[in-house]
């Protein structure tokens, strides 16, 4: 299982999400303690939103924790709004391609989770990227399929429901093969202007959700887990729940994949 944190609200520096804080991002990739897998070393990246509509974008296969590139980044970039994410693979190979986030047009999407029996059916999952987005697919992870097909089914247009119709059709792909947990999803996305974050799963084991506002930053810190370990005020994410995090605050809604219909 991988780890993540994103932040919108008044530009700050990307070390203070990913680097400073005594639990932060990168101190999760060594040890993360509320999920299986304690050690993300199979790459990371970073999405950062500025002046233009599309994202920045850098990631690589390292280890985040020995990229004395990502510390520098960090050190120097300001962004209002960024997603990072720490990756452990849960089968598809390390390489850059399968690092989040992932970017297409002004949108970028990051993953925690997992497809049971993807492998089995990923050529037909591939099929279902619509063909306009396709050659975006560039990676061989269920989360990059996860994110096409919401961008397919309209993420622009009502990213709940987008979301919900993707996650519908890869449960039901796996819920074919047999192979469980069906679906175990937390993830972040965002336009450029919303920050929207999702938790769900099949099962009784929802990957972890947090949220924050800073009065010091300014700004809202979505992440999977709190970036200080003896801080208050962090709200943990319910199973079911979605978020979209704006300028002007914070609003919960649910998620609930169970209400599409998939067509057979």
């Amino acid at each position: 299982m991988c780890r993540w944190a994103a932040y919108i609200g008044e530009p700050i520096y990307l070390e203070d999400i990913i680097t400073r804080p005594d639990h932060s991002l990168v101190a999760q990739s060594v040890e993360a303690t509320e999920c299986k897998t304690t050690t993300n070393a199979d790459g990371f990246g970073i999405a950062w939103y500025n002046e233009r509509p599309e994202p920045g974008l850098y990631r690589d296969v390292y280890p985040a924790w020995s990229d004395p590139n990502l510390r520098s980044l960090a050190h120097q970039v300001k962004s209002r709004l960024f997603l990072s994410h720490v990756r452990a693979s849960t089968g598809a190979s390390t390489s850059r391609n399968n690092c989040h986030p992932f970017a297409a047009r002004n949108w970028t999407f990051m993953h925690n989770g997992q497809v049971g029996g993807f492998e089995q059916f990923r050529k037909a999952a591939d099929m279902a990227v619509p063909d306009d987005l396709y050659g975006k697919r560039l990676g061989g992870t269920d989360s990059e399929v996860l994110f096409l097909l919401a961008l397919g089914y309209g993420l622009n247009r009502d990213p709940c429901a987008a979301l919900e119709q993707s996650v519908a059709w890869l449960e039901n792909q796996s819920r074919e093969t047999g192979e469980s947990p069906h679906m175990r999803l937390s993830a972040a996305f965002s336009d450029g202007q919303t920050l929207y974050a999702a938790r769900y799963s099949s099962d009784h084991i929802a990957p972890s959700v947090y949220y924050r506002y800073s009065e010091t930053r300014r700004g809202w810190a979505v992440v999977s887990e709190p970036l200080e370990t003896n801080e208050d005020g962090w709200i943990e994410l319910a199973p079911g729940k979605m978020i979209s995090v704006t300028s002007e605050g914070l609003r919960e809604m649910d998620f609930n994949p169970n209400r599409v219909e998939v067509a057979a």
